[in-house]
């Protein structure tokens, strides 16, 4: 994932979301998805959807050790 696509996930993430701390950080070893952190806490990865030309898609687990 490039720069640029990048910077517009993270801004529609942050608009969709109310949440300016989001950001989304490239991973190292994989080229279609990225880290998505509030502050420094991981919370998902986005990946670049293989079906559809474009889209992506936004995965993140709730642990049941993070529930109160």
């Amino acid at each position: 994932m490039d720069e640029k696509t990048i910077r517009r996930i993270e801004g529609h993430l942050r608009g969709t979301f109310a949440n300016a701390r989001i950001a989304l950080l490239p991973r190292p070893k994989q080229k279609d998805s990225a880290e998505v952190y509030i502050g420094e806490e991981f919370i998902g990865v986005v990946f670049q959807d293989e079906d559809e030309d474009g889209s992506y898609m936004f995965e993140m687990a709730i642990l049941a050790e993070d529930l109160p």
